[in-house]
């Protein structure tokens, strides 16, 4: 089975707009997160994010509610970029996202769970059925985009 995991790409800056984040990693074809606020746990952190495996799906949802899917497709770097660092989103891999937004009610139950728990980790979402309803949505989905 596919991993599926939570990607809110939030800086644990407050100061920094999570759209701008998001923007930038759908515009770029990444997916990741930042440095702030990790202190002595983010070596752990980046280390299980660089472990993820190709073909994993990722879940984010941008400011106006809406959910992304995407598809890791490549291995960890670090982006040093001004623009990287100036919306805290620097630890990265690359990321094929659909070209369209997923409304909530198509989403699956388990990704919305975590997004209403809350929180901006980078996450496994641990459920039995999560990762053959993303592959129904990628495939359907991802169909269109060609």
């Amino acid at each position: 089975m596919t991993a599926v995991y939570r990607a809110p790409m939030r800086s644990r800056r407050d100061d920094i707009d999570p759209q701008k984040s998001l923007d930038r990693a759908l515009a770029l074809g990444v997916v990741g997160f930042g440095d702030a606020g990790f202190g002595e746990r983010l070596a752990r952190r980046v280390d299980r994010f660089t472990d993820v495996e190709d073909g994993s799906f990722v879940w984010t949802r941008d400011a106006d509610g809406l959910f992304w899917l995407g598809r890791i497709d490549g291995p960890y770097r670090r982006d040093d970029a001004e623009e990287a660092a100036a919306v805290d989103l620097v630890h990265v891999r690359p990321c094929r996202w659909l070209r369209e937004p997923i409304l909530e009610p198509d989403v699956p139950a388990a990704v919305l769970a975590t997004y209403a728990r809350g929180g901006r980790n980078f996450q496994q979402t641990h459920d039995p059925d999560v990762g053959p309803q993303t592959e129904r949505i990628w495939d359907a989905r991802s169909d269109r985009d060609r």
